[in-house]
C-alpha cells in the first residue's frame, strides 16, 4: 500500500484508519497523494452519491460558496423552502426539518417521539428499538443502537428503549403486552453498520399497521441507505408504505454535511418554536447541495442506474463466489441497489487493507460483511471491475482462514 502523511499527533486517536490519504477524484474513482487510483466502492459511507468531481455540482457549490455559505435560522433560508418541497413531494409527507448530520436527525426524531408521548399524557415515553440496528454515537443515538462495542464505556445509557429482534413483528407484539408507554418504533429500512440487513416488505408493511392501530408513530432511519441507492428514493418504498419520521443525511448533500427529518401529518405539528434547532443546519450551502443533488439524480436518471448496476453486481457476485456460498465460507450475498454485502463465515477485516493495496477501497461492518456502497454515478463496466478485485481477494481470503 502507498505509505501516506504521517498521521497528526494532534488529532484525538478514534478511528483505525487504512494508512492512505486521498487527494482528488472523478466519478467512482479516487486518487491517493502518492498518484495510485483507487476504484472507489465505500463512496464515502454511502454519501459521494454523485461521485467525486460532479462537473454539475461543482459548478453549483462554486456559486454558492461566492454567494453565500452561512447566514443562520433567525432568517429564512430560500433553499430550505426548496429542497422541503421537492423531499415532501419524494416521501408523500408534509414537512422538514434540517439540521447538519445523520446523528443529529436520529436525536430529533428520538425528540419527536417524546413530546409526541407526553403531549398525550405519557410522562416516561417508550421507543421500540432493534437488535443490530445503528444510529449514531450520541449518549442517546446510542442508547437506540444495538451494538455492545459501541455503548461500552458510555453509560448510563439512556432509557426508555425496548429492544427486540429484527424483522419480528411478534417479537414487538409480545414485547409491549400492556404497556401504555409505548410511543413509537424506529429502525432502519437497510441496517448498515449492522450488517447490511434489510427490513422484510412484509415485516414494514406490519409495523405500518401495528403502528396505526396502538397510535406509534412509525419512524424509518433513512440516513444510509436513502436517496437512490437501493434504486427507489427511500429504502421503504419497496414496500409501498409512508412514514411518520423520516431520518435522512449522507448522500442527500453528495459530501456537503447535511441532515434533515421529514415528518408526515401525524409529528409535522408536534415541535413548536423553541423546542428544537441547530446552528449550521440548512446553512445555504447545504440546502444548494441538496438541491443539486436531487436536481442531477433526476436528469441523469440515476435511481434506475442503481437499480440496474446494482443488480449486475450482485448477479456477478453471486456467480463469483459461487463455491464459496455452496461451501458456506461465504454465507449470504444480500441488499439492493448500490448497498450491498457480502457475509463470510469468518471475521474479515483484514480484507480492507489488501483491498485497498490491489486498489479497490470497501469497508468491513458488523466484524464480517463486506459492504459496498459505492458512488450511485458508478458504470456497469466499473462494477464489472470492482467484482474483478474483490472476488480473487475472497478466494485467496477463504483458502487462508479454511
Amino acid at each position: 500500500m502507498s505509505p501516506a502523511a504521517p498521521s497528526s499527533p494532534h488529532v484525538m486517536n478514534t478511528y483505525g484508519r487504512v494508512p492512505l490519504a486521498v487527494s482528488h477524484g472523478q466519478g467512482a474513482w479516487v486518487v491517493d497523494v502518492n498518484g495510485k487510483r483507487y476504484l472507489d466502492g465505500l463512496g464515502g459511507i454511502a454519501v459521494n452519491t454523485l461521485g467525486h468531481g460532479h462537473p454539475k455540482l461543482v459548478a453549483a457549490l462554486q456559486d454558492q460558496v461566492a454567494k453565500m455559505i452561512h447566514s443562520s435560522n433567525y432568517y429564512h433560508v430560500p433553499n430550505q423552502e426548496v429542497l422541503a418541497a421537492k423531499l415532501v413531494a419524494l416521501s408523500g409527507m408534509t414537512n422538514v426539518f434540517f439540521c447538519s448530520t445523520g446523528l443529529e436527525a436520529n436525536e430529533c426524531a428520538l425528540k419527536l417521539a417524546r413530546k409526541f408521548g407526553h403531549d398525550k399524557g405519557i410522562t416516561k415515553p417508550e421507543i421500540v428499538v432493534f437488535e443490530k440496528a445503528f444510529h449514531g454515537r450520541s449518549i442517546a443515538t446510542l442508547s437506540a443502537t444495538g451494538n455492545p462495542k459501541v455503548q461500552a464505556g458510555f453509560g448510563p445509557l439512556v432509557e426508555g428503549f425496548i429492544r427486540v429482534p429484527f424483522n419480528d413483528v411478534e417479537a414487538i407484539k409480545k414485547a409491549t403486552e400492556g404497556n401504555p408507554n409505548v410511543v413509537a418504533c424506529f429502525f432502519e429500512t437497510v441496517q448498515g453498520e449492522g450488517g447490511v440487513n434489510p427490513a422484510r416488505v412484509d415485516f414494514l408493511q406490519a409495523i405500518r399497521k401495528l403502528c396505526d392501530e396502538r397510535d406509534w408513530l412509525l419512524m424509518i432511519d433513512e440516513v444510509q441507505c436513502g436517496i437512490g441507492r437501493t434504486g427507489k428514493w427511500f429504502a421503504h418504498q419497496w414496500a409501498g408504505i409512508v412514514p411518520d419520521v423520516m431520518p435522512l443525511a449522507k448522500g442527500l448533500g453528495s459530501g456537503v454535511p447535511i441532515g434533515a427529518v421529514v415528518a408526515g401529518p401525524k409529528a409535522a405539528n408536534i415541535f413548536a418554536p423553541g423546542n428544537h434547532g441547530t446552528t449550521f443546519g440548512g446553512n445555504p450551502l447545504a440546502m444548494r447541495a441538496g438541491v443539486e443533488t436531487i436536481r442531477i439524480m433526476e436528469e441523469d436518471g440515476l435511481l434506475a442506474h442503481a437499480a440496474h448496476v446494482g443488480g449486475v453486481l450482485k448477479s456477478t457476485l453471486q456467480t463469483k463466489l459461487a463455491a464459496h456460498l455452496q461451501s458456506g465460507a461465504v454465507k449470504d450475498i444480500r441488499g439492493q441497489g448500490l448497498m450491498l454485502g457480502i457475509e463470510l463465515a469468518k471475521p474479515c477485516g483484514a480484507l480492507v487493507g489488501q483491498c485497498a493495496d490491489a486498489g479497490l477501497l470497501i469497508s468491513v461492518t458488523a466484524d464480517s460483511v463486506i459492504r459496498l456502497v459505492p458512488p450511485l454515478v458508478i458504470s456497469e463496466a466499473e462494477v464489472l471491475q470492482l467484482a474483478e478485485i474483490l472476488c480473487p481477494l475472497i478466494d485467496q481470503f477463504v483458502v487462508a482462514n479454511a
